[in-house]
Parts: structure tokens; sequence; C-alpha cells
């Protein structure tokens, strides 16, 4: 283990790796190189943020991530970023990688999310079809300190209750409990064995049982309402939905930039037909990626039709696809989305993946940190695509049970049960993949850690706002072309 500080941080060549000979050392050791970490490291160092005059510029960075992005959409990602700070947050993951790269660090890895705000958390459906709730986006796993993803989520949490229109106390109370949970968890986990941390899951009926008592009856009705929609959100949905028929078979609507049909975008069949026979060569490598039992599942749909779909917020602009999957007949519909896999926005800061394939490292650091991961979960490349070029990408459901919290609605005491959800739901994914003794050992039994990042969050918050600002003043200058979906 190397401990690193805000001095040292890494900012390119140090590769963080995750450790797989833990079970080498005694609990008593693990726990010894914890609070080596936290005298070389001290907890309360993690409250400043101060990047300095050499900052790079958040803008610039985020226009030089989209030069590798579909030109035509990336003036809807700046359209969509600029509307409030929050929707700036969520699409400034590599601004924030940069700013998180000279804060302290404990130099204790996890397979880290990369990119861990509030709106990266959700329900979905187990593949035992189960409602559960955990992390669910994966585009910038990569391993790396776990501080970040925390920092992150409360950074986050903050910034939403700003635009929620929340006093600083109410902030103040949601990023502390949010962290404290995860801190809390950790420390159970650290009791756990090793099998009880891998079937650890937050199960929906579970914590809606639990939070019961602090829930007014008006939440505890959106709770119940949310797990309805959830189990509704499924193939058949998106078709009833995003098709329509033609000559009898169900065919995706267009409703451009937004979902273009393949057939939209490539008008002349021969396109069509050349097009067509790299999904299918796309299809057949990805069948291989799953298991068995889930090949041949997916061995019984063949191909009914593709689109272009633009989704979230920091993803607009990388290729994401949706294939429309036909099994017995009309009525046994499968949407897998195909999306585009870049490099991690942690790796000029932690270090490149040891995937060569950006899919399969996406699918690696899900398959890590999730309780239960999508059983078409799956990554594959295409040598030449539209633009002939080489493009990595992951496979997975459109819509399985999925459902997010709308965070616009959330009242303090909601968003603030919701933050502590997200924090054990960090802890879990984190325990399982980092040496959680030792972390919990460095996080230890007193809120010190808790309210050190409370202050890291106002700060980054603020700064976050300035940044938000810029953007608009660039929109405005026209420097930057921004388009609001249409």
């Amino acid at each position: 283990m190397s401990v690193r500080t805000a001095e040292d941080a890494p900012r390119g060549g140090h590769r963080y790796q995750l450790e797989s000979g833990l079970g080498r050392l005694t609990p008593a050791e693990r726990a010894e190189r914890g609070k080596e970490a936290r005298a070389a490291v001290p907890r309360d160092s993690h409250a400043v943020f101060d990047p300095g005059p050499g900052r790079p510029d958040p803008l610039g960075l985020l226009e030089e991530q989209a030069k590798a992005r579909v030109p035509e959409l990336v003036p809807v990602r700046w359209g969509r970023m600029m509307v409030s700070p929050f929707t700036y947050y969520r699409g400034a993951a590599l601004p924030m990688a940069s700013d998180l790269a000279t804060t302290p660090v404990s130099g204790l890895a996890v397979q880290a999310c990369g990119d861990a705000h509030l709106s990266n958390f959700g329900i979905f459906g187990s593949a035992e079809r189960r409602l559960v709730f955990d992390v669910n986006d994966f585009d910038e796993t990569l391993p790396g300190p776990w501080e970040w993803d925390v920092k992150r989520l409360a950074a986050s949490l903050d910034v939403a209750g700003r635009d929620n229109g929340f006093g600083g106390k109410d902030r103040r109370e949601i990023v502390t409990a949010a962290v404290a949970s995860y801190r809390r968890a950790m420390r159970d986990f650290a009791k756990m064995t090793n099998l009880d941390v891998w079937y650890a899951h937050a199960d929906l009926d579970q914590l809606r049982a639990e939070f019961a008592s602090q829930m007014k009856k008006r939440q505890r009705k959106l709770v119940d309402e949310g797990m309805a929609k959830a189990r509704t959100h499924d193939s058949m949905q998106e078709v009833a939905k995003l098709t329509h028929l033609v000559d009898g078979r169900p065919r995706i609507v267009a409703d451009p930039p937004l979902l273009v049909p393949i057939t939209d975008l490539l008008p002349k069949q021969t396109d069509q037909e050349a097009f067509q026979a790299q999904v299918n060569d796309l299809l057949a490598g990805y069948r291989r990626t799953l298991e068995t039992d889930r090949r041949f599942l997916l061995e019984q749909y063949e191909y009914a039709d593709m689109a272009r779909k633009v989704v979230g917020v920091g993803s607009v602009g990388t290729r994401c696809w949706i294939v429309l999957m036909l099994g017995r007949d009309e009525s046994d519909p499968l949407f897998l989305q195909v999306k585009e896999a870049e490099k991690s926005v942690l790796s000029r800061f932690a270090g490149a993946s040891k995937y060569a394939n950006q899919g399969q490292r996406v699918v690696a650091g899900q398959r890590l940190m999730q309780a239960s991961s999508d059983i078409f979960l799956g990554w594959q490349r295409i040598a030449a695509g539209l633009d002939v070029k080489r493009r990595d990408f992951y496979v997975r459901q459109l819509r399985d049970w999925k459902y997010s919290i709308a965070i616009e609605d959330l009242v303090p005491q909601a968003m603030r049960i919701y933050g502590e959800v997200c924090g054990w739901a960090l802890a879990r994914a984190h325990a399982c993949s980092g040496d959680r003794i030792a972390i919990a050992a460095y996080l230890g039994g007193s809120d010190v850690f808790d309210q050190a990042i409370t202050q890291f969050a106002a700060a980054y918050a603020d700064q976050n706002e300035r940044d938000h600002k810029s953007l608009v003043d660039a929109v405005a200058s026209g420097r930057i072309t921004a388009e609001p979906d249409m």
C-alpha cells in the first residue's frame, strides 16, 4: 500500500490496482494498515478543496472530451448541462476527476464507480426478480481511491440540495448523514465474512420497512408508487412507447435528434444492409461474453430493428444504439442497449485499465460492484462503425424494472434518507473489491471524516456553481453552441 497526499496525488503515471492477496493478512494486520494511512493522511485533511490558479479549465476539458463524440449531438449535451448547476455537475465527471486528483488520498484502492453522483444510483430488477437499490452507472469505473467516489456523492447531494432550494443547515445534515452511513456500513462490512459481504444487497421491501418510521405518509406513498412503476418498466412498455407497426411488424419511431432509426441515418438500402451485417457480427461476438445459459436464451431472439438513442447528460454524444429483438412473436420483445465505452475519466489520474476493450472494463467493474447485474450484460468491439473507426461497446437491457428517483421532487428529509441509502450501497460496492477492514480502520468510529467531507462538499458545490456560470457565459459569448432537447 502506498499513501498519497495532495502534493503527490497521481495525475497520470500511477496505476491503482486491486489487491488479491488480502487473505494472507490477518484482520489485525489489515486494520493496522488503515491506521497507518490515517496517520499519514489525517481524516480532517479531506475537508480542503483549494485548486489554486493552475486548475485546468473545466470547459476546456469538456471540449476536449467532446471531440470523440457525435458532432451533431454535442450541442444537446451542452444544452442539458446548462439547465442548472446540478445538470452541469452530472455531465462534469472529467473536470471533477481532475480536481479530485489534487486532493488527499489514503492509498487504499477499490473498484471505483468514477461517477457516483446521487442520480447514478437507482432501482432495478435482479435476476431473481427482486427490486434492489444499487449503484447503476459504470461508464467511468476503474480501480482508484475510494475517497473519490465518496466526495463525488457528497458534493452531488449539496449541489442537488441547492437546486431544490434547501438551506445550508439542511444540506449539511443531508451530506453528513450520507457520509456517516457510508462509514458505519463499511465498519459493519469489516466485521463480516467475505461471502456475507458478497451476498449483501439493498432489497427495496426491506429498505421501505426500515425507513418507514422516518417517512411521512406522502413519502411512503411515493415510494410505493415508484416500486410499482419500476415493475412496469420493461421491454413490453418500451415497445408500446418507442415503436409502431409497419406491415404488421414493430418498427422504432423517429424522434430526432434523440431517437433516430437506422433507416433514417442510412437511407440507402445497401448501406443499411452493410451496417446490419456489422450489427449481426457485434451481437454474435457479444453473445460469447455471456454465461452459457444466458447465451442460449438470447439466441432465441432475432433482430427486428435498431436506432441511435441519446441518453443521460454526461453520455450525450457517445454512440448509443437500441436494438429491438423479437422472440416467439411480436408479443415477446427484448430491447438491448448497445452503448459506446470510452476510456474512464479516471484513467489519466489513476492509471489505464488492464482491459484493452473499454466495454469489458465497464462490464467487469459493474459485475464487481453491483450485488446483482443485468443477465444480458456483455461487451463487444466494432472494427469499423459508421465513421469507419474502431469502437468499444457494452450491452445491457434497455429497461429491466429500472426506476430513478426524481431528485427535484425530494424534500430535505427524503433526500437525507436517499443519501443514507446511497452511502450504504456505495460502501457495499467498495467492500467487495477493496480492503474493507483497512478502510473501516481509517474511517474510525467518530464523525471526523463525516464532517471533513461535508466541508469539502460545500466548497466543491461553490466551485460547481462558478463552473456552471462559466458554461452559461460561454454559450452567451458564442464559444460554445448549446441546443435544448427538441
